[in-house]
């Protein structure tokens, strides 16, 4: 019979959470954190982003496992921060090496899209999505900002009439606003670039050149149109990434899938607003007080 302790666990969230992620490391054999952000359910909230406090999470939740049989790493983020990125990227590299793969249950945007780009393989369904990397700064797209001040050029020496008005739109940006977009773009362009080549390309003698296939579909605002365009399973495989299908086993997309549940469930109806999480139940919970 179940003791108090085991119903009060059966009826918590972080229970059930704890429940399935052990389940799913027993099915895989590998090592499994959950990298969970509640945008979705608390879209105004600034700490959703991925930021330098998530690697406090991270070194939780590395501490004590067994790190020779590898990472799987559940990641479900709007993205964030380009620097705070490449620093979880490097933690994880020097904690697991290669052997890290990256489980998309539904969506993992912009920078979570780089973390991505940085495993082994990805592991996506029907229902998951990939996105665009191309950065932001402040909250305004860098490749958009870049095409503006293209377009005021190009318009202004084609009819000098249009300077004044130009002049009001583009006025809004500090001098060195442009250069620092255009640091950004080759910054997460250079990344990923290493990134692919050193992980999932890595024993493939055209690396380089696969590579610089998958950043130019990824890094391109031209092709891509917005910043929040969804890159769906069989785009992803097309660019070049290398995808392993959830739907190829029914026990593991069902695993997968409750955990997610699991998750969905708890940024619903709790404060967590961040979770970060092992297999173990070693967690560090971000809350956000209710309005």
């Amino acid at each position: 019979m179940p003791s108090w302790n085991d119903v009060l666990d059966e009826l918590s969230f972080d229970g059930v959470r704890r429940k399935y992620l052990r389940k799913l490391h027993e099915h895989t054999g590998r090592n499994v954190i959950a990298y969970y952000s509640g945008w979705l359910q608390k879209p105004n909230s600034d700490k959703a982003s991925i930021y330098d406090g998530d690697k406090n999470g991270f070194m939780n939740a590395v501490y004590g496992l067994d790190r020779t049989i590898g990472l799987d790493l559940i990641l479900h983020t709007p993205g964030g921060d380009v620097a705070a990125t490449e620093s979880i990227v490097h933690y994880l590299r020097e904690m697991f090496g290669e052997d890290v793969r990256v489980i998309v249950p539904q969506i993992a945007m912009s920078a979570g899209t780089m973390i991505a780009c940085s495993a082994k393989s990805v592991l996506l369904g029907k229902h998951s999505n990939l996105g665009p990397i191309d950065p932001h700064i402040g909250g305004l797209p860098t490749f958009g900002v870049i095409n503006e001040f293209e377009r005021a050029i190009r318009e202004v020496k084609e009819d000098p009439d249009k300077l004044q008005i130009w002049q009001l739109i583009v006025g809004k940006y500090h001098p060195t606003f442009l250069g620092a977009c255009q640091n950004a773009i080759d910054l997460s362009t250079q990344m990923v670039t290493d990134w692919l080549q050193t992980g999932m390309f890595a024993h493939n003698p055209d690396a380089h050149e696969m590579a610089e296939r998958v950043v130019k579909a990824l890094n391109n605002h031209d092709d891509t149109k917005s910043h929040a365009r969804h890159i769906h399973m069989d785009e992803a495989k097309e660019i070049g990434l290398i995808i392993e299908e959830l739907e190829e086993s029914q026990d593991l997309q069902d695993l997968v899938l409750t955990v997610h549940h699991a998750y969905m469930h708890t940024l619903s109806n709790s404060p967590a607003i961040k979770i970060i999480e092992n297999h173990s139940g070693q967690a560090l919970v971000e809350n956000i007080p209710y309005s």
